[in-house]
């Protein structure tokens, strides 16, 4: 079964997000580039995977076994601080095919953790919540520390737009305030998710 309305919300903020004008700010703007980012994988995509995670656990996608959280959150990782390597975050911010490229890599990825949290049937539901759980708090921690270390960098980690000037912000605090929003917005709800899980199966366990 499917949450129409959790679907139409979540594909409402990507659409948004990539037709609105944040993808044509993200040239002169870190923090647009990651508010972008965050929408996408933090709001969009977490409220279409708890439109679609009911039908997705009963077509049998996905089974929440602990190697699956594992499996997704390392892609996760993988593909989130590569696209911030300092050469390919380059390219997402001067060539649109590039930057296409990364929203989808970070749209599927985020997709598939979420999946792997939401994604359970009345059967599934306790380890589903487990596993998910599992899957979310790897992605915050790898997030925070992300946007930690991107926020409190002494210099600018870009130097190939180092002559950019957003919105009247010297490069050095357009980049801390994007790692600010990853850490708000992405570390912040991957985390409360992960907490939500966790109480799920905690109270399952005293009710049995």
């Amino acid at each position: 079964m499917i949450d129409r309305w959790l679907a139409f919300a979540g594909i409402a903020v990507l659409a948004l997000a990539w037709a609105g004008p944040l993808p044509g700010m993200v040239t002169g703007s870190f923090a647009a580039h990651m508010t972008l980012h965050m929408t996408v994988v933090g709001i969009g995509i977490p409220l279409l995977a708890a439109g679609i995670g009911r039908w997705v656990a009963r077509s049998g996608w996905m089974q929440s076994q602990m190697a699956l959280p594992i499996a997704v959150s390392v892609i996760d990782l993988i593909v989130v601080w590569g696209w911030h390597a300092p050469a390919l975050h380059h390219a997402s911010r001067s060539l649109p095919l590039a930057l296409a490229a990364e929203q989808a890599g970070f749209a599927l990825v985020s997709l598939l953790v979420w999946l792997v949290a939401l994604a359970s049937t009345a059967e599934t539901r306790r380890s589903a919540a487990l596993a998910g759980a599992m899957a979310l708090f790897f992605t915050s921690m790898h997030m925070t520390l992300l946007g930690a270390l991107i926020g409190l960098a002494p210099r600018p980690i870009y130097g190939t737009h180092l002559h950019h000037v957003a919105d009247g912000l010297p490069a050095l605090a357009d980049q801390q305030l994007g790692g600010v929003i990853m850490l708000g917005i992405g570390g912040v709800i991957y985390l409360a998710g992960g907490v939500a899980l966790m109480a799920r199966v905690l109270q399952r366990q005293a009710t049995t």
